[in-house]
């Protein structure tokens, strides 16, 4: 019952028949997390598709020294390691719990088969892994050739689009990011973007108390770098979960 609820109220799926869901239940599984395990590993076999139930996930891909390098962040109703449905057959990245995370695993075979059988379903797929790479892509570019201290207000900016919530003073960046954390999606020391936040929080631009940071004035951050200010995205429409699933606090997705 919980595993057929999360997959139906993934908008990804909404398209599809009461009897493709049960089908897609039926073979689903779902399995849970503790922070900071392991998903998949790099190499490991792309033979399903992940929908993220509740928790956080990061996509990472290893440096040749070594460290990390963060690709995305994935929110809860996300769909990832979604390549595996365009001729992927083992990852290139890996992914990690950064919270406690219940994941429901979708059979590859399964899903392509859906997607066969509707069209609609196939467009959304194409459309997600067009999305998802576009941003990877955008933050890749934003690293080359800029100063540290602008690599860091792109990262914001790009932040502020996904999880940016207004509020009297200012937008809220939604999301809990350790200093490193932020220094592994810019590929910058944890050092440098301390400095940088201190510096950025000097000039009013931004407030940064307990893993949470405020942008005062939007607009101001986005001139800094010459970017367009971002949109911030519309508030999460929240379901009734299912009778009895104990689970609080889950979104439309």
């Amino acid at each position: 019952m919980e595993r057929y609820w999360y997959i139906k109220h993934c908008r990804l799926f909404e398209m599809l028949s009461a009897d493709q869901l049960t089908q897609l239940e039926r073979r689903a599984r779902i399995r849970h997390y503790p922070r900071k395990s392991a998903v998949y590993l790099p190499s490991d076999a792309a033979d399903s598709v992940f929908l993220l139930a509740e928790g956080r996930i990061k996509l990472c891909s290893p440096t040749a020294d070594g460290k990390e390098a963060i690709l995305a962040f994935i929110e809860a109703g996300e769909i990832f390691g979604e390549l595996s449905l365009v001729g992927e057959t083992a990852r290139d990245e890996f992914a990690e719990a950064v919270a406690p995370s219940t994941v429901i695993l979708l059979p590859r075979d399964e899903i392509e088969g859906l997607m066969a059988e509707s069209p609609s379903l196939a467009l959304g797929v194409t459309k997600l892994i067009g999305w998802r790479r576009r941003r990877i892509e955008r933050r890749l570019k934003g690293l080359l050739f800029q100063s540290n201290r602008a690599r860091v207000i792109h990262l914001l900016l790009d932040l502020a689009e996904q999880y940016g919530q207004q509020t009297p003073e200012g937008v809220l960046l939604a999301v809990k990011l350790s200093h490193q954390d932020l220094a592994s999606a810019i590929g910058a020391t944890r050092e440098t973007v301390t400095v940088v936040l201190g510096e950025l929080q000097l000039d009013g631009l931004i407030k940064v108390a307990r893993l949470r940071l405020l942008v005062r004035d939007l607009s101001r951050l986005a001139a800094c770098v010459a970017a367009a200010q971002p949109t911030l995205p519309d508030p999460p429409v929240r379901p009734p979960l299912p009778v009895g699933s104990g689970t609080m606090g889950a979104r439309k997705f």
